[in-house]
């Protein structure tokens, strides 16, 4: 074990690529799921996580404080887990496989470590710095440190000052749930796919609590300085893609580091739409919605032309109410003759499909600046509350108020190549089958 009191540096040199496989955590558990209690309780918790970020926005716009290549893939496999339906990645930290979830919505990537004060039960073995030669603590007095205080606002015990020279600096990252992590920071070897990177600054949990199921950490996929895109800026250009599973038979997709695009599989060509740049969400992607569709019917209202954010970690996709109306009366008009059901949780527009073999399912497009297009797949179009087909609703949900800021969530971009371009500032979209 070693010490590293060294800034956060931008990992690699030149340009490479790497693709990761990308599935539904609890697909690969080989435990029995029972799905439509998951997928019930998944909408409980993805509302949850919706507030919280709604609160995390509010408070983030509300302050005056500023705050301040290559390609690689890695397979993506999805995990219906308690806290959402997550996607999960497996990289090797110091040469062992940690799962971890996949969030663009979260900066600071971490892990349980050993010794664990408090852990919740994971798959496999806790990440052990004491057994890795590659592995260096990060102290108070580090411009990482004051880059971590920097990017999330949480100073820890350094106080947010350059603390007792060989204080470790220690991390808390709270998700509005309940959910936390804490511990000390850290920089490790990571292999994603098959690139290697050096001094990878992550967060070594030695306290940890939440819904992160049988997880071995989270993949902070967010723009501020402690993210894996900001660290591995030169190596990857700033350019990452994922392509999102179904929930059906195990499929898996890919995590994709790097702008080299024949490791897209699509047959139709990605369009693409500006960031939203503002310097109070900074660390959110975030889209400019200018209109949609139901069936070809363009919709109407007056909170188009809105920021909306692109989000892996949150399920279902949250519109302003008007916006929400528009959808819910075209589709409804598209979509009849079917015998209705009542709502359920976040879900109002549902119906009882148990008796219907085959249905004609309006296609929803999400039309977004520069004409870019988000066309829903049909396996996102309807959220099986029930398995047997009782209880089937419209995965889409309305925010309480007009003036919170809608999400794209990960249950509307399966089967999409979603291409995060931090470098050229822009989002690309098209419709890929995600299978690998």
């Amino acid at each position: 074990m070693r010490t590293d009191d060294s800034a956060l540096k931008n990992l690699g040199k030149g340009r490479e690529s790497t693709t990761l496989e990308m599935k539904h955590r609890e697909l690969c558990s080989g435990k029995t799921i029972d799905l439509g209690k998951k997928m019930r309780r998944a909408l409980v918790l993805d509302n949850i996580r919706v507030q919280s970020l709604q609160l995390k926005i509010k408070a983030m716009t509300s302050s005056t404080t500023e705050q301040s290549v290559s390609e690689t893939q890695i397979p993506l496999t999805s995990g219906i887990k308690l806290e959402s339906l997550n996607y999960i990645v497996t990289v090797e930290l110091g040469g062992k496989n940690m799962s971890l979830i996949v969030d663009t919505g979260s900066d600071l990537t971490w892990v349980q470590c050993q010794p664990c004060r408090s852990c919740y039960n994971q798959q496999g073995p806790l990440y052990d710095p004491s057994v890795s030669s590659s592995y260096k603590t990060v102290f108070c007095n580090s411009s990482t440190c004051q880059d971590l205080v920097a990017a999330t606002s949480n100073s820890g015990p350094c106080g947010g000052n350059n603390g007792v020279v060989k204080t470790p600096c220690e991390y808390v990252v709270s998700y509005g749930d309940g959910s936390y992590t804490r511990g000390d920071l850290a920089s490790e070897s990571i292999l994603l796919g098959d690139t290697k990177l050096e001094n990878f600054v992550f967060g070594c949990g030695r306290n940890n609590k939440g819904l992160f199921g049988g997880s071995s950490g989270l993949m902070g996929l967010g723009r501020s300085s402690v993210s894996l895109v900001s660290q591995t800026l030169k190596t990857f250009n700033g350019v990452f893609s994922y392509c999102l599973p179904s929930l059906e038979d195990g499929a898996s997709g890919s995590l994709s580091f790097g702008n080299d695009s024949s490791v897209y599989t699509n047959s139709t060509s990605v369009s693409y739409t500006p960031l939203v740049q503002n310097p109070q969400l900074r660390s959110f992607y975030i889209l400019n919605l200018t209109g949609a569709s139901i069936g070809g019917v363009e919709l109407k209202s007056s909170s188009f032309g809105r920021g909306i954010l692109i989000d892996s970690g949150t399920v279902i996709t949250r519109l302003p109410p008007s916006i929400y109306k528009a959808v819910k009366i075209e589709f409804l008009k598209q979509f009849s003759g079917f015998p209705t059901a009542p709502g359920y949780s976040i879900l109002d527009t549902c119906f009882n499909l148990t008796s219907y073999e085959d249905i004609s399912i309006p296609i929803i497009k999400m039309i977004f600046q520069g004409n870019a297009e988000l066309e829903v797949d049909v396996t996102g179009v309807f959220y099986f509350v029930k398995p047997d087909a009782s209880l089937v609703c419209l995965a889409l949900a309305s925010l309480s108020y007009e003036n919170e800021v809608g999400i794209i969530g990960n249950y509307q971009q399966k089967n999409q190549r979603v291409i995060y371009d931090t470098t050229q500032e822009r989002l690309g979209i098209v419709g890929e089958n995600c299978r690998v």
